[in-house]
């Protein structure tokens, strides 16, 4: 019986084997999706024309012109037009006239501070005033004893002595309430701080009913007001590039949103030490601010080098200025031209374009870039 048995499952088993021998293995792809072909997207900077021979080229000339230099620098202010508004009574900010980024004028009333320290300054006044009256008495008795003998000249010295440090006190106190701002004949105990420049609030240390002054804030600065007539721009200059920039060189800066109004600044500093993690040098340039320049803006900034080198120039028909950067277009096969990105030089006398890098010497361009771009937004 058992034999049987044995049989019946070693026949069962090689069924199962033949009926595994004869699927067809499983394949993972089946019924999944066939992968996507790559599909070869066009060259966005050819432009296909029917009639290329409608597009006149003109082969760029060569000109030997001074090698620039391209940096970006930021706008910073000048330091030595920055004056601090300092108030020299220590005490409460009651009132605030001006915020950061306002602009002011010499002499504007910026805050005004509750300060005891004119209390004391105008009862030091007023003590001096009484030494000052009581000594002066004291003299011009003490000079008429004299002259009818009753005293000794060593008394009258003693008494003209103590009438001259009375009058010293009460000059100096009387110069205490100056400096505070204080009017003596109509004390108060507001003091009126203003502006000492006329300019930009470019910090401010202050808020209503803060403490303000040395006493109490531990700092007598309570603004700073900067003139923004000249500015700084601070540019970062690779090492190999330093032989070819000196103190006292014109730069040319320009501002994007503002290509028309290019301005000359001048290099007043060249860092002589080197950021040790990119090699450069800051170099800074005093440039005088037209009202656009804002504190933190980025420009471009062209330096003329010494050396000269040679540079295409084309027609100033054959650029293209779009999306702030400049283009040309050359001719390229089957009826096609390519667009290039170029770098702009100096305007050149007779409607010519230098270019300082895109394209290069003796290469054709097409002549006039506005009826091509024409012919291409009607087709």
């Amino acid at each position: 019986m058992m034999f049987s048995r044995s049989l019946v499952v070693l026949g069962l088993t090689a069924c199962g084997v033949v009926a595994g021998c004869n699927k067809q293995p499983f394949n993972p792809a089946d019924g999944a999706p066939k992968t996507a072909a790559p599909v070869e997207a066009g060259d966005m900077s050819l432009v296909q024309v029917a009639k290329p021979e409608l597009f006149p080229l003109v082969a760029a000339s060569l000109i030997n012109t001074p090698r620039q230099l391209n940096v970006t620098g930021v706008v910073s202010p000048d330091i030595s037009r920055e004056v601090p508004v300092i108030s020299l009574a220590s005490g409460r900010v009651i009132d605030i006239k001006t915020r950061l980024g306002d602009q002011v004028k010499k002499g504007q009333l910026l805050l005004r501070v509750q300060s005891n320290d004119v209390t004391g300054a105008f009862n030091a006044y007023l003590k001096a005033v009484n030494d000052e009256q009581l000594a002066n008495k004291a003299y011009l008795r003490a000079k008429d004893l004299y002259e009818h003998g009753a005293i000794p000249l060593s008394s009258l010295e003693q008494a003209e002595d103590s009438e001259k440090d009375a009058r010293a006190d009460l000059d100096a106190a009387d110069q205490q309430l100056a400096t505070l701002g204080i009017d003596k004949h109509h004390p108060s105990s507001i003091v009126n701080v203003y502006a000492p420049i006329s300019g930009v609030v470019v910090a401010q240390s202050v808020t209503n009913a803060a403490a303000v002054g040395v006493t109490y804030s531990g700092s007598s600065n309570a603004f700073t007001v900067a003139d923004l007539s000249h500015v700084w721009v601070m540019c970062d200059v690779y090492a190999n590039d330093l032989p070819n920039i000196a103190l006292g060189q014109e730069v040319r800066i320009m501002v994007d949103g503002y290509a028309n109004q290019p301005l000359t600044g001048r290099i007043s500093e060249i860092d002589p030490t080197l950021d040790p993690s990119i090699r450069t040098a800051k170099v800074r340039i005093e440039v005088a601010n037209p009202g656009f320049l804002r504190l933190g803006l980025f420009v471009n900034a062209t330096f003329t080098a010494k050396t000269s080198e040679p540079h295409p120039v084309v027609p100033t028909s054959a650029i293209l200025h779009l999306h702030d950067r400049d283009w040309v277009f050359v001719p390229a096969s089957d009826n096609r031209f390519r667009r290039v990105a170029v770098q702009l030089g100096t305007v050149l006398p007779g409607n010519r374009q230098e270019i300082t890098s895109g394209i290069q010497g003796s290469q054709q361009v097409v002549s006039n870039v506005l009826q091509l771009e024409a012919t291409l937004e009607a087709q």
